[in-house]
């Protein structure tokens, strides 16, 4: 049943994306030539104090692991004087920590240690698997969380920095942000397949919009598409919607093709996928160890970023302890390179003057949205603080 609202999610998410990339591709790049180095400096700070927002659990640690993230994203060679940062003198930290060895250690190996801890009951359970198609309830259940996990998923993929992998991530902590039950999250809730599910699809379609109506790659993934098109001679900007229009509506007509062939490949394999519940976990975790490993090496071809996927897994087994969500810390990494760079290019054009980043409409606007959310923030806290304190001075 999770596997098929999975796809179901994933594919009504890949279909939205899809409509979004044909009607709204156009205005947005019209809206997106607006954006200076000011109003990305904004963008990323709203991006920040919402990942603080949406994570579960203290705000406080939310905090911290955003920090911890942007010291992350510092680590290797600084661009505008050359010089190294953070590195300790390795040289294998020179061009920085890549996103995937962060995310497999903190999620994947820091998983499988939890796994560990628990008693096996995979062989029992697996027998007792008879429904292949969610029910009633399940959908019930899954479409409001798949609109959300869509809605944002289309938006963070637009931004840089956004995509499939943080789309997917940020959904998961809004819906355990949102739930009566966020304790319930990882013993087998649908609102928790279903909103990543389609925020991972619609982030790496929506990816394509600054793509193509840009010619600015929002993440890793859309740099190498951007290599690929060049190779044939193609040229990714605002001219590919006019001047290419037989390119730009195949691209999309590929995308919906390939959602449908989702539902059509995997629903038929439900079956097949679920008889891996009966292999036992104690020899299933070395395939899944094994498999992160060698899906991290194959990433730069490099033993080093082996060694750190089992430092930040450990590093991810402890914040789970800790009960510190990785979220934040993946936004902070993803963002703080970003929010580096254009400050320093907004600071450059002004000659130093701080009020460039408040003199344009957009920026203002989005400072203003990060003030609100500092509020929200700020608020229960205070409001906590006064309460302990009106209960003492009655007691």
């Amino acid at each position: 049943a999770a596997l098929a609202t999975a796809a179901l999610a994933s594919f009504f998410a890949g279909t939205v994306a899809t409509v979004a990339l044909a009607f709204a591709g156009p205005v947005l790049s019209k809206f997106a030539l607006s954006f200076g180095p000011a109003e990305y400096v904004a963008l990323t700070v709203f991006g920040l104090l919402a990942a603080t927002i949406l994570a579960s659990g203290s705000v406080i640690k939310a905090i911290g692991m955003v920090c911890l993230g942007l010291l992350l994203g510092m680590v290797g060679m600084d661009v505008s004087s050359g010089t190294t940062r953070l590195t300790f003198g390795s040289t294998d930290l020179y061009d920085g920590i890549d996103f995937v060895v962060i995310a497999v250690g903190l999620f994947g190996i820091a998983e499988i240690a939890v796994n560990l801890e628990q008693r096996e009951a995979r062989g029992s359970l697996a027998g007792k698997i008879t429904r292949l198609w969610p029910t009633r309830e399940d959908f019930r259940k899954a479409w409001p969380a798949t609109l959300r996990g869509t809605t944002l998923g289309t938006f963070l993929g637009v931004l840089p920095g956004g995509g499939a992998t943080l789309s997917a991530f940020s959904a998961y902590s809004l819906e355990k942000k949102v739930s009566k039950t966020p304790e319930k999250f990882g013993t087998g809730l649908v609102e928790g397949v279903a909103a990543p599910e389609a925020a991972n699809n619609a982030g790496a379609q929506s990816s394509f919009i600054p793509l193509l109506t840009l010619g600015i790659p929002s993440n890793s993934i859309m740099a190498m598409m951007l290599g690929a098109m060049m190779i044939h001679g193609i040229t990714p900007g605002p001219s590919v919607i006019t001047h290419q229009p037989a390119l730009f509506w195949g691209l999309i007509a590929s995308m919906w093709i390939g959602n449908v062939m989702l539902l059509v490949i995997n629903l038929p394999l439900i079956g097949l996928w679920v008889r891996l519940l009966k292999v036992p976990y104690r020899l299933l975790f070395p395939a899944i160890l094994l498999f992160c490993c060698v899906g991290v090496y194959s990433v730069n071809n490099r033993g080093f970023d082996v060694a750190l996927v089992i430092i930040f897994g450990l590093l991810g087994y402890l914040f789970r302890k800790a009960r510190c969500e990785p979220g934040p810390l993946l936004l902070g990494f993803v963002l703080g390179p970003l929010l580096e760079t254009n400050l320093r290019r907004a600071l450059l054009i002004s000659q130093g003057d701080p009020a460039v980043l408040v003199d344009r409409p957009i920026s203002a606007v989005l400072f203003a949205a990060s003030a609100i959310l500092l509020v929200m923030m700020v608020l229960p806290a205070f409001r906590k603080k006064r309460e302990e304190a009106f209960q003492e001075e009655e007691a």
